[in-house]
């Protein structure tokens, strides 16, 4: 969970603070000149001697040096010139910053000579306490440092209560740190502020006292009832798998703070893991609405293959205030595309601004949208210009080449296909998935010879590819070629998957092509009924026509028609059917 409290952060050793004005003086002398007029003695600045320090004694200079060496990353140099100014200077903040830098670098000898001197020029006692304390942890003086913390922490400020935490995460010693977190930070000691106790059980659980933690974010959430207490003792639970206790505190901190969104996301996810996302989907429904709350609640629904759900997030998103809207054009066109309205997804995804992370993602589906809704022209037109803008990035061009290759394929253009592929090859000539595409172009475009050898390079390089084998054992069955060859890789590929209805066509087509007429149709009926595809209700027709059964061969015809019309396979038939 993101928490939205105020958290401790690592002290950074006061290496990061403001470092106190230093007024820097340049001295000039002047050049001795002989007196003009009557009575020239000399003058009074050429008696005058100017005193200039060495470097070792210019306060500005050990500091300049100092803050040169801060931005190297050389907090050694840096604490030892501190030291030397701030044992000539009266200003207790160089004395501050040498003795953070020494605890910084964890040398406690360096610390405490420097905080003598911070000390002396009049230091708050809370700091001295918090020095202290950090040295006595890095000398592991635990009974010391937590004198020096129980002290500190006595008047129960806001202030003393982080200075303690940072104190702790300043520590080597983890366990030592755990040790004193419990020891000082009881519930009999900390503040009356909700916040400092959710900061102690987060600290606890930094340092991995876990029990801890939890008994301070359960005391926080009975004492204070605020929406953050609740959640973050459920977001404790859940952690640990306790999901029944998380929710029962999630919906308490839901009830008590209504209108904060990271507390309803973190409710919602935990419904979602669960399998509740129409709960989730509520839960995210009520309350302020932002583009978060908008994807969570669209990623949900369309997890549950809620369509009411996606109706109404898009309709209201579609209505949300500018801002909401201009920042979920993404979502909007993903939505729109889910709910069946192809040219409002193109419409939402052009406005995607060109520096949104989901730029390059809402080019793409565009495309395909426009090849969807027969502007094939167009989402070619899309691709090219996507590769030109992008022509510095070859993983890139390779990517957008392989969804040229893939919008031809479903144009039936299979020769303009394996061009396509041919391209995207050219930044790598090895890869498997596209030299698999485009065999696949190669064999519906006619090109036998071309697939298989594409096919076979697959299977070298990816020899357990149970598709490739597929393919290759159906395009050898197809050409009647090779056969044998066939046979045995169509039934490794039915060893992998026998309930697969493209491998179980593969085996189908074989066996017609053996002339094994009953078993073909056998093979063609079950994968047709599993998955009636246009292909396989041409192969099934073929066989039932060879079998003389003209009307179960038309009955199949139809169906498969209507399916895609202008199917080369089934247009093959055409002239079989005729009366």
């Amino acid at each position: 969970m993101r928490s939205s409290h105020a958290k401790f952060k690592q002290w950074r050793h006061f290496v990061a603070a403001a470092m106190a004005p230093v007024l820097l003086f340049g001295c000039t002398s002047m050049p001795a000149h002989k007196a003009q007029g009557a009575g020239g003695g000399a003058q009074p600045l050429q008696k005058l001697t100017v005193a200039t320090p060495d470097a070792d004694h210019d306060v500005a200079a050990l500091l300049m040096q100092a803050e040169f060496a801060l931005g190297k990353g050389d907090l050694k140099t840096a604490q030892a010139q501190y030291a030397k100014a701030s044992a000539l200077s009266s200003d207790p903040d160089v004395a501050r910053r040498a003795v953070g830098l020494a605890l910084a670098l964890h040398d406690s000898a360096a610390a405490q000579r420097s905080l003598a001197r911070w000390q002396a020029l009049g230091a708050d006692a809370s700091d001295l306490q918090r020095a202290r304390a950090q040295i006595a942890l890095d000398q592991g003086r635990t009974a010391d440092a937590q004198k020096e913390l129980m002290a500190m922490t006595a008047h129960g400020g806001k202030q003393s209560w982080q200075d303690f935490g940072k104190v702790l995460l300043s520590a080597r010693d983890a366990a030592q740190a755990g040790r004193l977190l419990e020891n000082v930070a009881t519930e009999q000691r900390l503040p009356d502020d909700g916040l400092a106790w959710l900061a102690m059980s987060e600290l606890g659980q930094k340092l991995g006292r876990y029990a801890y933690a939890q008994r301070i974010a359960d005391a926080a959430a009975t004492r204070f009832h605020t929406g953050q207490a609740y959640a973050w003792a459920a977001n404790m639970y859940a952690q640990r798998g306790e999901d029944a206790k998380a929710r029962t505190l999630y919906a308490k901190a839901v009830k008590a703070s209504p209108k904060n969104a990271d507390i309803r996301l973190a409710y919602a996810g935990l419904l979602a893991k669960n399998g509740d996302t129409k709960g989730a989907e509520s839960v995210l429904a009520k309350g302020p609405q932002d583009a978060r709350s908008f994807a969570a609640r669209a990623a949900f629904a369309a997890r549950g293959k809620d369509l009411p759900a996606l109706r109404r997030i898009y309709g209201e998103l579609v209505k949300a205030p500018d801002e909401v809207r201009q920042s979920s054009y993404y979502l909007l066109g993903q939505l729109a595309s889910l709910l069946d309205k192809p040219q409002a997804a193109v419409d939402w995804l052009a406005k995607v601004p060109a520096d949104d992370e989901h730029a390059f993602d809402a080019g793409v589906r565009r495309a395909v949208l426009l090849q969807q809704l027969g502007k094939s022209d167009q989402a070619h037109a899309l691709v090219r210009q996507m590769r030109e803008d992008n022509a510095d990035k070859s993983d890139v061009v390779q990517h957008l080449d392989q969804v040229d290759a893939e919008l031809y394929m479903r144009d039936s253009a299979f020769a303009e296909a394996a061009k396509a592929y041919t391209r995207a090859l050219a930044a790598d000539k090895e890869d498997a998935e596209l030299l698999y595409g485009r065999g696949l172009a190669y064999a519906e475009a006619g090109d036998t010879d071309a697939a298989i050898a594409d096919l076979r390079a697959v299977l070298k390089l990816t020899p357990d590819d149970i598709n490739a084998v597929n393919a290759l054992g159906y395009t050898l069955a197809d050409a009647g070629r090779h056969l044998d060859e066939a046979t045995k890789l169509i039934e490794r590929a039915r060893a992998a998957l026998p309930n697969d209805p493209a491998i179980t066509d593969s085996w189908g087509w074989l066996q017609y092509r053996l002339g094994h007429l009953d078993k073909a149709e056998t093979a063609l009926q079950t994968a047709w009924s599993k998955r009636p595809d246009p292909e396989v209700g041409a192969h099934l027709t073929q066989v039932l026509l060879d079998l003389g059964r003209r009307a179960q061969a038309e009955k199949v015809y139809r169906a498969a028609l209507k399916l895609d019309p202008d199917n080369r396979h089934l247009l093959a038939l055409k002239e079989k059917l005729k009366p």
